[in-house]
This record gives structure tokens, sequence and C-alpha cells, in this order.
């Protein structure tokens, strides 16, 4: 038995006809579907923009900075003594290097010698005072016997009891007294204009020898040099046996829990930053796991390029337009930055929160108290004033004033 025939026999064309079309049809379909999901996207991500993501601005250009204090010499000298490593830890107070004292030691000695010295010679001066002062009451009674005589010689003149020249002597012996009274109060002027309205202790030239002591003392206690903040030693670079002069650079101090972030914000996106508005960080040296919160403290005056040592020059024919980046100081809470603490050139990632802009772009007042100080060196001439008095007192005696 035969099968029957198919009227409409299946051509390998058709075939090809209807495989192809069938993959038209299903290339449409995924197209549409891209397109579904495209519009879906963008709608999604339109509304997370105009409701989330216009509201925070974030970049990845960011670094921990700090204070670096400098450790420097005020004085000349020889290091014979280091007393820290870098990446110690060390106190506001503590001895880094010590210099040889020797040569400031015998400074001292003879500024202390020389304020001796000074307050006697004015107790000198004071003292002639006094016998200038007697000078002039012994030249006043000589004055005062000489005129009675030449008075009394001159009625005897009148009658011829005495000669002439005998008058003549009287009247020169007066004159001499005189002249020597003017003398006696002059030098007792002199003397008195040394020493008036003054004591010992303020008396110019004890003054002067007080301020040499003073700076002698201040001097020897140089030769030790400590740190003026608490923090962790970087950057040494001295050696013991070192010959340094005034401001050579030793090491560093760096105080971690006073550290910032600078991050670096493009200039589209400053528009809606403000000082004080909230900031998250995140810290690479950490990851993700660690986030630290902040805020704005400053906007900055000018690009790095603007600040730079050789600044852009762009009035040529060949500039090229690059979006500038901006300097963004963040502050950070003080709490997690001493449970997490952060060192200095650290890459730090960043987000502000624009929600807040009540805020200024650029600072309104000026700073009220010191951003950054030390008291280290507040006592420094206590103890020098202390041992001025001390000398002072035992070479002075007991002097009037005048």
């Amino acid at each position: 038995m035969t099968s029957p025939i198919n009227p409409n026999p299946v051509t390998e064309e058709d075939a090809a006809t209807r495989q192809k079309a069938g993959r038209q049809r299903k290339r449409r379909w995924l197209l549409r579907g891209l397109v579904v999901v495209i519009v879906i996207v963008a709608i999604i991500w339109a509304i997370y923009h105009f409701t989330v993501g216009r509201w925070y601005e974030s970049t990845d250009d960011a670094y921990v900075d700090g204070n670096v204090v400098q450790i420097t010499p005020q004085v000349p000298g020889t290091v014979i003594s280091i007393g820290a490593e870098d990446n110690d830890y060390v106190r506001q107070g503590q001895t880094l290097v010590k210099l040889d004292p020797a040569s400031a030691d015998v400074a001292l000695s003879e500024a202390e010698a020389s304020l001796a010295q000074a307050v006697r010679k004015v107790r000198g001066l004071y003292s002639t005072v006094h016998s200038s002062r007697a000078d002039v009451a012994a030249r006043e009674a000589a004055v005062k016997q000489a005129r009675a005589d030449y008075q009394r010689r001159k009625g005897l003149a009148a009658s011829g009891a005495i000669s002439a020249e005998e008058l003549a002597h009287a009247r020169d012996a007066l004159t001499t007294a005189e002249s020597a009274l003017a003398a006696a109060q002059a030098q007792l002027a002199t003397t008195s204009a040394l020493v008036s309205d003054t004591q010992i202790a303020s008396h110019p030239d004890v003054k002067a020898a007080a301020a040499k002591v003073r700076a002698a003392w201040l001097n020897d206690r140089r030769t030790t040099i400590v740190a003026p903040v608490s923090g962790y030693v970087a950057k040494r670079t001295v050696q013991v046996g070192q010959r340094v002069e005034p401001g050579t650079p030793l090491m560093a101090v760096v105080p971690l829990h006073q550290v910032w972030v600078d991050a670096n914000f493009k200039e589209t996106q400053l528009q809606d930053m403000r000082i004080g508005q909230p900031v998250t960080l995140t810290s690479d040296i950490y990851g993700g796991g660690v986030t630290y919160h902040g805020h704005v403290a400053g906007l900055g005056i000018g690009t790095g390029s603007a600040f730079s040592l050789l600044p852009a020059q762009n009035a040529s024919g060949n500039w090229i337009k690059i979006v500038q980046r901006l300097p963004v100081r963040i502050t950070l809470d003080q709490k997690e930055l001493d449970k997490h603490p952060l060192r200095i050139g650290l890459s730090m990632s960043a987000e502000v929160n624009l929600h807040d802009q009540s805020g200024p772009m650029l600072s309104q007042q000026s700073p009220q108290h010191p951003v950054f100080s030390t008291d280290v060196y507040a006592n420094d001439t206590a103890k020098a004033d202390a041992l001025i008095t001390r000398i002072i007192h035992a070479n002075s005696g007991k002097v009037e004033r005048h």
C-alpha cells in the first residue's frame, strides 16, 4: 500500500524562509525587551536621581591630611642624644634631642656675673649721690662763712680798720667758695640723674644685664629640644654628633588625633555644596566595614593648579578645557578617629549629603581661637626671672629709693 501524496509539499526554500522569519520575530522581541529594560532602568535611575541621588556628591579623590609639626633647634649645637625614633609615640614636653650645653652654660655664667657687676655698679651710683649731697652741704657752709667774713671785712674797710687788700682777699675767698658750691651742685645733679626715680632692679643698666641673663638662660634651656605636642615621630634625619644650626629640620611630630580629609571634588559638583553639610567617609586601609562621619569645614579658595609653582597658562591657541577639582576640607568625628586612627596621606572615599543648604559656601567669620597651638614654652622665662631676682637681691644690699 502506497502512502498518500502531500498536496503542499514543503520545500527547502520554504523551510529556510520560515526559519528566518522566526529568527526575526525572536530578534524583534529581544529588542523590544531590551528597550523595555532600558526604559525601566532609566525610569528607576531618574526616580533615584531626583529623590536620592541628586542630594549626594561623592569622590574617591580624597586623602588624609594633618598637622606635621617640624622639630628644629633654636640654638646652634652638637647633638649628644636622641630621645625618639620614627613611629614612636611622644608626649608633649618629652625630650626629643639634646645638644651639648657646654657653650650655653659658659655664656649663662658670664651673663650672671655681668648682672652682679651691674648691680654693684648701680649701688656705687647711689653711694655717689650720698657723698655728693654731703659735699654740697659742706660747700654751702663754706659759702655762708665766706660771705659772712666778706660782709664783716667790708664794714671794717669802710671805717679804715683793715686794708683794701684784705677786703679783696675776702671777696676772692667768697667767689672761690661759690664756684666750688656750683661745681658740687652740678655733680650732685649729674649723679642724681643716673638714679632718680629708680630702684636697683628697675635701673636701666641692671635691666639690660638682666635681659642678657634671660637670653642666656633661654639659650641654655633650648639645648634640650622637647616635643611641642603629643603625637608620633616621623621623618627623623638627625644623628648623634651632627652639628646643627637654628632652623635645621631634625624630625617631625604628627598628632594623628587631629587629622582631617581633603576631598577633591569636580567644579561641577560644588553648586549645592555648603559648609556644615554631613559627610560619610570610608578608608581603603579599613575597607567598607568602617565608616567615618564628619562635616564640610570649608571649600577651597582655589584649585590645585592655580596655587601650583607653575600655574597653567591657558592663553594659547591649543587650549583644551579640563574640568578642575577644588579641595574641600572635611573634619572627622573625634571618637571614630580615636577608635580607628588614620595616617597622613591615606586614600579616602567621601560622600557629601547636600540636603541642608543653609550654610555658606565661604566662611563668614574669622577664627576666635588659635586653630593649633602649644603651651610647652609658656613658662620658659619664669625660672629665668627667679634667677635674676636672686642675683639682684644677693648683690644689692639696702639702698634707699631716689
